[in-house]
C-alpha cells in the first residue's frame, strides 16, 4: 500500500533530510513540501478528493504554524493524520496540539529510527509521542493539579472529599457543623474554581488530587 505524505517545514535542510529519509521505503509517496500550513491548508481544501495520509509538520513556520495547521486539517478531513517533529519543547503547544487530536509528537533531534517507527504508528492509526514529550507533558499535568490543591482553603478540601465520598449536602452540613446554605455555596465555588460541570466532575478531581481513593 502506498501513503501519500506532505511536508510542511520553512527550513531547508530538514525538508532535504526528511524527503532523504522517506525515500528509503517505497510505500511512501511525497506529494507534496510546503514551507507554511497555509499552502497545505489550501491544497487540502480545492483538493477535496484527493488521500493525504499523513502530513509531517513543524511549529513554527510562516503564515500558519504547526498547531493552527493540524486545528485546520482535522476541521477538513479527520481522518488525515499529523505528526509534529520540533525543536520546541513547550508544555502549552503539547496541550493545546493533543486537545486538537494531534497524531504524533517527536523532537528535531530524534533519531531516525525513532521518525520512522512514529509514521509507521501514526499510519497504523495510533497515536505516537516521543518518551521527552510525554515526560514533559505529564510533569506539567501534575504541577498543574499540585498548584489547584494548594490554592483550596482546607474547608474546600474537607468539602470536596466528602462530596467525592459520596456524602448529602446535609450530611456534610452536619458533619462540618455548617449550615446547609454554606455547604451548597461551597459546592458551586468548588465546580468554578475547579472549571467542572457537576458533582461527578468533582468527585473525578478530588481522585486525581488524592483527596480520596
Amino acid at each position: 500500500m502506498t501513503y501519500n505524505i506532505i511536508i510542511a517545514d520553512d527550513h531547508k535542510m530538514f525538508l532535504d533530510g526528511m524527503l532523504s529519509i522517506l525515500s528509503t521505503n517505497k510505500n511512501y509517496h511525497i506529494l507534496m513540501t510546503a514551507n507554511s500550513g497555509k499552502n497545505i491548508v489550501k491544497y487540502a481544501g480545492i483538493n477535496p478528493n484527493q488521500q493525504i495520509d499523513l502530513v509531517i509538520t513543524d511549529i513554527s513556520m510562516p503564515e500558519m504554524d504547526g498547531i493552527t495547521l493540524n486545528s485546520q486539517l482535522k476541521k477538513i478531513n479527520p481522518n488525515i493524520k499529523v505528526l509534529v517533529v520540533s525543536m520546541h519543547i513547550d508544555v502549552a503547544m503539547i496541550d493545546s496540539l493533543i486537545k486538537s487530536d494531534v497524531d504524533g509528537y517527536v523532537p528535531k533531534n530524534a533519531e531516525k529510527k525513532e521518525l520512522l517507527t512514529a509514521i509507521e504508528t501514526i499510519l497504523k492509526g495510533e497515536k505516537y509521542f516521543s518518551e521527552i514529550i510525554k515526560e514533559a507533558y505529564m510533569k506539567s499535568v501534575f504541577n498543574k493539579e499540585k498548584e489547584t490543591l494548594e490554592t483550596l482553603t482546607q474547608r474546600e478540601k474537607d468539602v470536596l472529599k466528602l462530596i467525592a465520598l459520596e456524602n448529602t449536602t446535609q450530611e456534610i452540613a452536619d458533619q462540618l457543623f455548617l449550615s446547609k446554605h454554606t455547604i451548597e455555596s461551597y459546592r458551586k465555588n468548588l465546580i468554578s474554581k475547579l472549571n467542572v460541570r457537576n458533582i461527578a466532575g468533582l468527585t473525578k478531581y478530588a481522585i486525581k488530587l488524592g483527596l480520596v481513593t
